[in-house]
């Protein structure tokens, strides 16, 4: 056994900030491990040899700045994640490498409010399927990230709100899954997942202080802080939809008036527009309507837009984020909708707030809350199994 402070467990700790490091971004040049790391290029060269001569890591030549460089990434053999996104309508599955490498995915409707037991007998099988059409051994699978459509209680692992999943109620969904899967699950809510999936694939890049604003049934803010999702003591923070914008307004689901939601959310939007428009409005309709030139629909984005902007404002004032991404359907209006929210956000945050802040569209549309459900597995996953297949023979084991 390795003693602290002892050469052996330094440089275990220090294949453990490597791997993590390449883990968490899917690939970087040796030169971004070291500034990401802080260990020198020396340590970080002779660290990334090592764990490409155990099969940890692939490294490839590439360019960073016009010059030539090493991309290092984790290998494609050295495990599979799946990610399980629920939403209230429907059912999607993506199977993917540690390399960062999306190798199936998936998508069907469900109505994932009416049964549990319907929502993860065809999630189940279609986790099965997937793995299987993917020609990958079962045994391979590190981990499942599982998305779900309200917030979780973090001591019971049930979800939050049983108004949300009425179907749902004393379910644990992490528990549900993996005893059907064999695998550790790992289980958020899905704009704590869009948040992640933006974070690591799309319009998040680049920065650590993020929100990620999901308007569809409901609405709710994944928050990033420092780079991590900032869940709060009970797991519900993010609940931007219930900031009170109207006391006398109407009755929202949580029992007070004048929520966020009950301007912004299609259950409360769209009888607006039924009069003037044909039964069977989607809010995806209304988008396409409004980008063609529809008076009523490019109102009611607006609209929402103003609204959602008043909640953004609140939270620049007490986070200061650097970026608000906004996802589901909504974010397909493109200025429509982003232009309100700005202003709004200029009229109400502090100007310095506002200043630092930019609102851009999701890039990952429908697919960032299961690619944020990949995302969770390669945040919460140890790195000792991918560490001891790194380890020469006959070096000593750790625990």
């Amino acid at each position: 056994m390795e003693t602290p402070g002892s050469q052996t467990s330094l440089h275990r700790a220090n294949l453990e900030r490597v791997v993590r490091a390449v883990r968490m971004a899917g690939s970087l040049t040796q030169a971004e491990i070291a500034r990401t790391t802080g260990l020198s290029a020396a340590t970080v060269s002779n660290i990334v040899r090592e764990l490409k001569d155990g099969g940890t890591v692939e490294v490839i030549s590439t360019s960073a700045g016009g010059r030539r460089a090493r991309s290092v990434s984790l290998s494609g053999d050295a495990g599979i994640v799946i990610g399980v996104d629920f939403g209230h309508t429907h059912l999607r599955v993506a199977v993917g490498n540690l390399a960062h490498q999306v190798l199936a995915e998936e998508a069907e409707p469900l109505d994932v409010d009416a049964s549990s037991a319907e929502g993860f007998d065809r999630a189940e099988h279609l986790v099965k399927r997937l793995i299987a059409a993917s020609g990958i051994s079962q045994d391979k699978v590190i981990g499942v990230g599982l998305g779900v459509p309200g917030p979780i209680d973090v001591e019971s692992g049930t979800l939050g709100s049983t108004s949300i999943l009425p179907g749902w109620k004393g379910i644990n969904p992490s528990e549900e899954l993996a005893g059907r899967l064999g695998v550790p699950v790992y289980v958020d809510n899905d704009a704590n997942l869009g948040a992640l999936g933006e974070l690591v694939w799309g319009s998040g890049r680049g920065v650590k202080d993020l929100a990620y604003i999901k308007v569809a049934s409901g609405v709710g803010a994944g928050l990033v802080i420092s780079g991590q999702i900032y869940r709060g003591p009970g797991g519900t923070a993010g609940e931007i939809g219930h900031i009170t914008l109207d006391e006398s307004g109407p009755v929202c689901r949580c029992g007070n008036r004048g929520c966020l939601e009950t301007f912004t959310a299609a259950r409360y939007v769209l009888p607006l527009l039924q009069s003037s428009h044909e039964p069977g409005l989607t809010m995806e309709k209304v988008v396409q309507l409004a980008r063609e030139g529809d008076p009523g629909c490019r109102r009611v984005i607006a609209d929402v837009g103003r609204h959602i902007g008043s909640g953004v404002a609140t939270l620049c004032n007490l986070l200061n984020p650097s970026r608000v991404v906004l996802g589901g359907d909504l974010a397909e209006a493109g200025e429509l909708v982003l232009g309100p929210i700005r202003d709004s956000v200029s009229r109400y945050a502090i100007p310095s707030a506002a200043r630092q802040l930019s609102v851009l569209p999701g890039a990952l549309g429908g697919r960032a809350e299961v690619l944020g459900a990949l995302a969770l597995v390669l945040n919460e996953m140890g790195d000792s199994t991918l560490l001891d297949s790194a380890l020469p023979a006959g070096t000593p084991a750790f625990t």
